[in-house]
Formats: structure tokens, sequence, C-alpha cells
């Protein structure tokens, strides 16, 4: 059976058998029976690689956080989570834009702001102009969301990255990335993007 734990550059939580290159948690957002009764329970999301010191885990297990899985790193930020295996790279980044090293705790208060509406529970977006976006972002494509990497786009797909299609020289657009992660990323900060990417 497929699992609803994989996520979209939406932020949303659908049940996809790819497998992705990166985990992470919103806290417990399953009941007993496996399903979904929350987009997320508290601000501290995190992405994870997958393998960690040979530890295992059973998905999905009663009372334990809900294991969720993102194609590659640049999607994981999109829908709002911050690294922990790079935190501190993604930190000073961070930095980088504001003048100051903030805690984990200031960052992801932060990011919360910037990703979800409140009271609505879902991701919140803004616009941009295209040439203002550094590698590493989603915009909302025509079909799909798609990332900006150098002159393309690159429309997204559970199992990775399609044909891409030329960069257009400027227009606004709709960001999925948070804003203050779209700060990071042009602060030099880059993530870790799936094979069919290159």
């Amino acid at each position: 059976m497929t699992r609803q734990n994989r996520i979209t550059p939406e932020g949303a939580i659908v049940a996809d058998p790819a497998r992705g290159m990166f985990m992470g948690n919103r806290g417990i957002l399953h009941d007993d029976m496996g399903r979904i009764t929350a987009p997320f329970r508290h601000r501290n999301w995190v992405c994870c690689v997958l393998e960690f010191k040979g530890r295992e885990r059973k998905l999905m297990q009663p009372g334990c956080y809900t294991e969720l899985f993102f194609l590659d790193e640049a999607l994981a930020l999109a829908a709002g989570h911050r690294p922990c295996a790079d935190y501190n790279r993604f930190r000073e980044a961070w930095a980088k834009t504001t003048g100051s090293k903030p805690s984990a705790k200031e960052i992801d208060a932060t990011l919360h702001e910037a990703r979800v509406v409140p009271r609505l529970r879902v991701q919140r977006t803004h616009e941009a102009d295209l040439t203002d976006l550094p590698d590493g972002t989603f915009i909302r494509g025509a079909r799909t969301p798609a990332l900006i990497l150098g002159d393309r786009l690159l429309p997204w797909s559970p199992s990775g990255y399609g044909a891409s299609s030329p960069r257009p020289g400027s227009g606004r657009v709709t960001v999925l990335t948070p804003a203050p992660t779209v700060a990071v990323l042009k602060a030099g900060y880059r993530p870790a993007l799936h094979p069919s990417a290159s």
C-alpha cells in the first residue's frame, strides 16, 4: 500500500510510490490507522538525510512523528522546511541576509509566518520577477510547479524533473519557496538536487 507521506512543492501531503532523497517531519500527523489528520502540528519543520548511522524506523508508528519524504532538498525548502543536516550552512547564509545568526527557533518562527496562511493552514505564496529569483527556487508553472536552474525551468513530478524549458527573461511569477528561503538561496545556499535535474 502506498502511504500518504510524500510532499509536493505546494506543501501538500500526497500518496505516491516514488522514493525521494530526503525525509523530514512536522510532528505527529497520522492516526493509529496511518491516515493523515493534519498538515502540521508544530513550527519546526525540518528535512534530513534518509540514512544516518544505520538507524531504521518503522513508518507511521502510533504516537511517533510522521515521516515525510521529499524528491530533493530544493523541494523541501519550497514546502517550507529547513535543513537539519546542513543547518549550520543554511544558518550562515541566513545570517548574510539579516546580519545576525538566528537560533533554530527564530528561523522556524520566521519560516512559519512566511509559509502558512493562518487559519486556512495552506501554503502562503508570493509574487516576484523571474529575473530576481535564484537557482533552487520553485515557482508555480502552467501545469505543474517548476524549479529554476540557470537558464532553465524544470517541471516537477513526484519521481523527478521533466524536460526543461527555457527560462523567460522576465515576468511576474508566483513563488512557492518562502521569501526568507529565497533570500538564503540568493545568499549562496545551494540545495541538493535530484539527479533528474542535471
